[in-house]
């Protein structure tokens, strides 16, 4: 590997790299792969016959995110920073120290009997054993699907049985702020739950909590790499299947996005350049978890296929031990890009709501603060813009996508932002809002949020065993993709989320966006987060409803309620009027951090409950059903 990123012009602006990709998308997206390290290497970008990017490449990804830098005289940087304060632990590899490790634990799964094309369920807790356990499946082309540590035995059930894997990579539990988490008991439960049974399962075991195994299926995880022979990276297509990743579905079952190798591998590298503004040598912070396609693709893949070093967090933004956690890594590590949700900030927000913390840390290294997962409300946003005294960028993505699609490019040079805003469109994405008659629709109106075909290299290509349902995605408006989000496109090309397009209710004929009542909403001082979610009206159809949580001492909630409602109506207009504000302690979220807003609409209209497991707190659930219809609990089913 070279020094320098062949794939990047330093002196192209966001501007002219989009003119360029508009333009030429082959040149665009060739130039792009030359990033990477191929072993055959493309002939053309894009095949519109079979829709795959490289169609005529062969690479590694592993290799192209470990070996190379080592080839290239790197093996002493420092390529992943484990750290732990749950244990109060930090561990550090070089590139040299990760190739040993991901090239043993290759050969472990190799001795296992897993070849090229084999699935692989990796069920762990955010330890550097699951990021080797993800580049040793790459390295010999085996598929990975990565299953979020702690899920329930039944989900994980579903997802060992869609993709049939021949081996599971696990821990003996995993660590959370005050409790261990018993991993195996739930591993063992899934699989007999399974009509798939893995041959065999590799167990780390951790010291926390120790479990047992069970004869001829189970292996001791060190005891097998121990006695494995480090193996070479495999070549495989640029088209074959590098990952299957698990998201939940509109029909309560999992669906399986597949992600391919060249693609994915070139968009990443594109993206860490020209998004986040990192190369080689620099420290990157994706405070987020494997078991999300953040995880995927700005812990593990992103970074390591930039030369960079990745820092891999097991901990909570508070409570591991306090709100100053995250600041304290940052000048510790010298971290120059950080990412994660606007939850993590607002939780940070509400335990240290003067900026405390942050006022202790130099944060000198720090270029920019990114966001995703959620909508950023504009008030968090400058709230912490205004603490840190950096540019903090909000994107937006999807696990369908893989890698942003709407961003302020830091590393082209942009900065400029608009607070509620995800920003412009990426280079390489073509956006469009279409309304009802799927007619465009006219700048600063909400309609669907469409992207143009074809997707961007490092898109999904295919849903696992589910070709139909990555079909649907496709049909509702011919030639684009159908992002299940409402938005609108302003004057200045500035995209704005304003939720899912379910979170559009109709009042008395009117279509309004509860995401720009949330807006609204959070910018009343004493309003630390909330949630707008339409309920069933007799009279006009649907009304809003807003949950709102309050700073720590708020006292008069009923004047904070009708200034509520007054900034509502006075911002959007009579029409849109809360039917009722509720305050709450918490709003129920699953582990990444987004809003279950589907829950609270259940809750409001009466209707079942199908609490996922990827909830991070059930207990909110009882809490809330008692605030909104005390007396009339609908049931409940996890």
């Amino acid at each position: 590997m070279k020094q320098e990123w062949q794939g990047r012009d330093r002196h192209v602006g966001y501007e002219q790299a989009f003119e360029r990709a508009e333009r030429d998308p082959e040149g665009f997206w060739m130039n792009a792969a030359r990033a990477l390290d191929w072993i055959t290497k493309p002939t053309c970008a894009h095949d519109p016959a079979t829709d795959t990017w490289f169609p005529d490449g062969t690479l590694n990804t592993c290799a192209n995110a470990v070996d190379r830098h080592v080839a290239a005289g790197h093996g002493d940087r420092v390529a992943l920073i484990h750290e732990s304060p749950i244990t109060g632990h930090t561990t550090s590899f070089t590139y040299g120290e990760l190739l040993d490790r991901v090239a043993r634990t290759a050969g472990m799964l190799a001795s296992g009997g897993v070849k090229k094309g084999d699935r692989i369920v990796i069920y762990m807790p955010m330890v550097p054993e699951a990021v080797f356990g993800m580049l040793a499946c790459a390295r010999i082309g085996a598929i990975h699907s990565v299953v979020f540590g702690g899920f329930a035995a039944p989900e994980l059930a579903k997802r060992i049985e869609d993709s049939q894997p021949v081996a599971v990579l696990t821990a003996s539990c995993g660590l959370e702020p005050g409790r261990t988490i018993a991993y195996k008991p739930l591993l063992d439960r899934a699989i007999e739950l399974s009509a798939h049974k893995p041959a065999a399962c590799f167990v780390l075991q951790r010291e926390q909590l120790r479990c047992d195994l069970v004869p001829g299926r189970d292996r001791d995880w060190q005891t097998a790499c121990d006695a494995a022979a480090a193996v070479d990276p495999v070549p495989v297509a640029s088209a074959d299947p590098l990952y299957i990743l698990y998201t939940s579905g509109t029909t309560g079952t999992p669906k399986g996005v597949v992600r391919d190798n060249g693609g994915h591998a070139t968009a990443l590298a594109w993206s860490m350049a020209h998004i986040y503004g990192i190369g080689a040598g620099d420290v990157f912070w994706a405070a987020s978890d494997i078991g999300w396609v953040v995880g995927h693709s700005y812990i593990v893949y992103g970074p390591l296929l930039a030369g960079a070093t990745t820092i891999l967090f097991e901990g909570k933004p508070v409570g591991t031990p306090d709100a100053g956690i995250f600041w304290r890594i940052v000048d510790r590590h010298r971290v120059k890009a950080l990412f994660t949700a606007p939850t993590a900030i607002r939780a940070i927000r509400r335990a240290d709501p003067d900026g405390e913390f942050i006022a202790q840390a130099s944060l000198d290294s720090l270029s920019a603060l990114f966001l995703a997962g959620e909508r950023a409300d504009p008030d968090t946003l400058l709230w912490i813009a205004a603490k840190l005294g950096k540019p903090v960028i909000d994107h937006w993505w999807q696990t369908e996508l893989g890698w942003p699609a709407i961003a302020t490019c830091f590393g082209l040079g942009e900065t400029r932002i608009k607070p509620g805003s995800a920003g412009r469109a990426v280079p390489g994405y073509r956006f469009k809002v279409k309304d009802e008659a799927g007619a465009d629709a006219a700048p600063g109106t909400v309609g669907t949020l469409l992207i143009e075909q074809p997707l961007p290299p490092g898109n999904f290509r295919a849903l696992w065993n589910k070709p139909e349902r990555f079909r649907e995605g496709f049909v509702d408006f011919a030639g684009h993709y159908t992002t299940g989000d409402a938005g609108m496109i302003d004057d200045d090309g500035f995209i704005h989320i304003m939720g899912r397009t379910d979170d559009i209710i109709n009042v008395a004929g009117h279509r309004l966006s509860t995401g720009q009542m949330e807006e609204v909403v959070a910018n009343h001082p004493a309003v630390i987060e909330c949630a707008v979610v339409g309920a069933a009206d007799e009279l006009k159809g649907e009304m809003a409803v807003a949950f709102v949580v309050t700073r720590a001492g708020t006292a008069d909630l009923p004047t904070v309620k009708q200034e509520i409602v007054r900034m509502i109506r006075d911002d959007i207009g009579a029409i849109a009027s809360p039917r009722d504000v509720l305050f709450t302690d918490a709003l129920p979220k699953t582990r990444s951090g987004k809003v279950l807003r589907n829950l609270l609409r259940a809750i409001l209209n009466g209707q079942e409950l199908v609490v996922p497991q990827t909830i991070e707190d059930a207990g909110v659930i009882e809490a809330l059903v008692a605030l909104a219809a005390p007396g009339s609990a609908p049931k409940n089913t996890v």
